[in-house]
C-alpha cells in the first residue's frame, strides 16, 4: 500500500523507516516521521556516488537533529547504509561518474539513475522486514522535481503492491513531499521543527549533485545544477511569501 498524501499515520506504538539521503527533502521526512512514529530508524544507500557529501550529511543531520530535539531523540533509532556500489557501476550516469548534466537523448536529465527509487525502496523493505518495520518513509516528489520517472505517485504505489506480495505482508510506503512544491517542503520544516529546523537544513543538509559545499542563503551546493536551482527557487519562494504573509 502507498500513501502520497501530506497526512499520514498517527498513534502510539508505531514504527517507520525513512530512506534518509541527507539531503532537504529526507530531512523533512525524516522530521516528519519523528513527529508521528514512536520509533524512527533510517537508512542510506551508498551506489557509488560521484562524491561523498551526501553520505557525510546524513551523519550530520542525523546528530543535530538529536542534539536539538531532546523529544525526537527518543524517538529516533538505528541507522544503517547499504552498500549499492554495483547498481551505481550499471547505470552510468552523471550522479555516479564524472559528465556532464543534461538532457539525454530519452529526454531524461543524465542524472536519472535508472530504477534507482525501486532499488532503493525493496533494500529498505528488505530491512524492515528484519528489523519488524512495514511503514517506509520516503521523499520521493512529482511537483518540483526533474522529471524522473521513478519519482511519480503511481511508481510508488505499484512498487508497494509489488513488495507487500513479494515479503507476503503489507509494506505502506509514506510519501509526504509528493504533492509539495520545493516552497512548501521549507514550509514544512518550519512547521514541524521551527527555525532549528529550518537552520540544519541549511547548514548540514546535502543536495547538490556535484558535492561542493559552497554556502548560500538556502544550503550549501554549487548553485549551477539542478539541483541546487530547485532548492534556490523554492526557498526564494518560501521567503517572499513568508514576507508576504508577515506585512498582511
Amino acid at each position: 500500500m502507498s500513501r502520497t498524501g501530506q497526512n499520514g499515520a498517527q498513534g502510539g506504538g508505531t514504527a517507520a523507516l525513512v530512506l534518509f539521503s541527507g539531503g532537504q527533502d529526507s530531512t523533512a521526512c525524516l522530521a516528519w516521521a519523528l513527529d508521528r512514529y514512536d520509533r524512527v530508524e533510517t537508512v542510506g544507500f551508498d551506489y557509488g556516488q560521484r562524491h561523498a557529501a551526501e553520505l557525510k550529511a546524513r551523519e550530520a543531520v542525523r546528530a543535530r537533529i538529536a542534539e536539538t530535539f531532546p523529544e525526537w531523540a527518543k524517538r529516533l533509532g538505528r541507522d544503517e547504509t547499504v552498500d549499492l556500489k554495483g547498481y551505481g557501476a550499471i547505470s552510468e550516469t552523471a550522479l555516479t561518474r564524472e559528465t556532464r548534466i543534461e538532457i539525454g537523448e530519452s529526454g531524461l536529465p543524465t542524472t536519472f539513475v535508472p530504477g534507482r527509487n525501486i532499488m532503493f525502496l525493496t533494500a529498505a523493505a528488505a530491512l524492515g522486514w528484519r528489523r519488524g518495520v512495514q511503514t517506509l518513509v520516503a521523499g520521493m516528489c512529482e511537483t518540483d522535481f526533474s522529471g524522473y520517472p521513478d519519482c511519480r505517485a503511481d511508481t510508488i504505489a505499484a512498487t508497494a503492491k509489488a513488495l507487500s506480495l513479494g515479503l507476503d505482508r503489507e509494506i505502506l510506503i509514506e510519501t509526504p513531499l509528493m504533492y509539495l512544491t520545493k516552497a512548501q517542503t521549507w514550509a514544512l520544516a518550519q512547521e514541524l521543527g521551527g527555525d532549528e529546523l529550518v537552520r540544519i537544513t541549511v547548514e548540514d543538509s546535502h543536495t547538490c549533485y556535484l558535492g561542493e559545499r559552497h554556502p548560500h542563503p538556502w544550503g550549501a551546493g554549487c548553485g549551477r545544477c539542478p539541483a541546487c536551482h530547485l532548492r534556490a527557487k523554492g526557498w526564494q519562494e518560501w521567503r517572499a511569501e513568508t514576507a508576504s504573509g508577515a506585512g498582511a
